[in-house]
C-alpha cells in the first residue's frame, strides 16, 4: 500500500487552496496610491477557523488595537484584514506583541504537545506489549523505561488538554 499519491494529493489540494486564497485577497485588497502613503495593511490568518467565534474576533481586534491596527474587514473565518497609520510604527518597540504578526492559532502549540504525547504513549504501549510479556526479560529497567515513556506521553496529553480548557 502506497501513501505517496494520497500525500501528494493532499499537498496539491492545500497548495491550490492557498493559491486561490491569495488570488482572492489580491482581488479584494486593491488600494489607491494615497492609501499606501499613509496606511499599512496586513491580513491575520487562522488555520483553524478561529474567527468564526465573535469573541475570538473581539479578542484579536483588542490585541491589534494596542499596536494601532484597525479592523478593515473579515474575509472569512480564517482571514481578517487590518490597517493602521504609518506613524504608529514609532510605538512598536513598546509593544508586548509582534505588531506584524500574520497568523494566530487557537491551539498555540498544544496540538504539537498532544501529538508528541500520543506518539510517546502509543510507542510506549507498543514497546511494552512487544517486550513486556517476554518472560525472559533479564533487565527490569527495560520495563521502567517503557513505563516512563507511557507516563510522559500521558502527562503531555493531560497538560495540553488542561491548557486547551483554560485557553
Amino acid at each position: 500500500m502506497s501513501y505517496v499519491p494520497i500525500n501528494a494529493a493532499i499537498i496539491a489540494a492545500a497548495a491550490a487552496k492557498a493559491a486561490k486564497d491569495r488570488a482572492e485577497e489580491e482581488k479584494m485588497t486593491t488600494y489607491k496610491s494615497d492609501d499606501l502613503d499613509k496606511w499599512e495593511f496586513k491580513i491575520v490568518r487562522s488555520s483553524t477557523g478561529k474567527f468564526k467565534k465573535p469573541e475570538a474576533v473581539r479578542t484579536l481586534c483588542a490585541q491589534e488595537a494596542k499596536a494601532g491596527w484597525e479592523l478593515l474587514e473579515k474575509f472569512d473565518n480564517c482571514r481578517i484584514r487590518f490597517k493602521r497609520r504609518v506613524e504608529k510604527r514609532a510605538q512598536d518597540q513598546y509593544l508586548e506583541v509582534d505588531p506584524y504578526r500574520s497568523s494566530v492559532s487557537s491551539l498555540d502549540g498544544r496540538l504539537g504537545l498532544i501529538i508528541l504525547g500520543l506518539v510517546l504513549l502509543l510507542g510506549g504501549l507498543v514497546a511494552f506489549f512487544a517486550i513486556g510479556f517476554d518472560v525472559e526479560v533479564t533487565d527490569p529497567s527495560r520495563i521502567w523505561i517503557l513505563v516512563a515513556i507511557v507516563a510522559t506521553g500521558l502527562l503531555a496529553v493531560a497538560v495540553a488538554l488542561t491548557r486547551r480548557r483554560q485557553g
